[in-house]
């Protein structure tokens, strides 16, 4: 069983890539399960250029991407993928630039334009989606659904976890960060912080082991 988790997240260490690698662990303790994470910010590559190379009907190019960078050998791991994690900070109401363009070279190829709208990828795989935000939860269920419906329809069986009024600083007073609570914020990152890590490990181990 191939893993791919897909990090969307600039730094490593911090709360996307860590909820993330929980996840991943939680994945990769399923008998059987073999995979790698991908950090997108390590990689050259750009987004969709609209070329429609994908939807030609010819076998070497039909539901392929014809970009040809730092991002093609990771989307032939996503299309052979059977469980995908995907984690990336909320930036703007929004996943980062990097995993938004990623999503464009992965989803486009994954779907047509005929009446049918049948998925083109041989495989369903699971996909699991973890967010992070400094802001509270609800600002943003709404984006969460849509994206997760999206990932349905082309690619595959999807849920989420997120962490929400996250700890971005160490110091905040060196920063122009008044608006945060920060006794609230550093509270939620010792005892709320490693429940939302526990939800990642096991939606991971979830997801792979329904792929047994």
């Amino acid at each position: 069983m191939n893993i791919l988790a897909i990090c969307g997240a600039a730094n490593k260490t911090r709360n996307t890539a860590t909820m993330l690698k929980n996840a991943f662990e939680g994945a990769m303790g399923i008998s059987g399960a073999a995979g790698e994470i991908v950090y997108l910010y390590d990689l050259t590559y750009r987004g969709c250029i609209g070329c429609h190379s994908c939807k030609l009907l010819n076998e070497s190019k039909f539901a392929r991407c014809a970009v040809n960078d730092d991002l093609t050998p990771v989307l032939k791991k996503a299309i052979d993928a059977d469980v995908i994690l995907i984690g990336s900070p909320i930036y703007f109401s929004d996943v980062t630039g990097e995993t938004r363009s990623f999503l464009e070279r992965f989803f486009f190829p994954g779907m047509t334009y005929n009446k049918d709208r049948v998925p083109t990828y041989p495989k369903r795989p699971k996909v699991g989606w973890v967010f992070t935000m400094n802001a509270p939860g609800e600002f943003y269920k709404d984006y969460f659904s849509g994206l997760i419906a999206m990932t349905r329809r082309i690619i595959g069986e999807a849920e989420y976890v997120m962490a929400y009024q996250t700890q971005q600083f160490e110091d905040y007073s060196r920063y122009a960060a008044t608006a945060f609570d920060v006794e609230m914020v550093k509270k939620r990152r010792l005892e709320q912080f490693p429940k939302d890590c526990q939800a990642a490990y096991d939606m991971g181990k979830r997801l792979a082991a329904a792929q047994i």
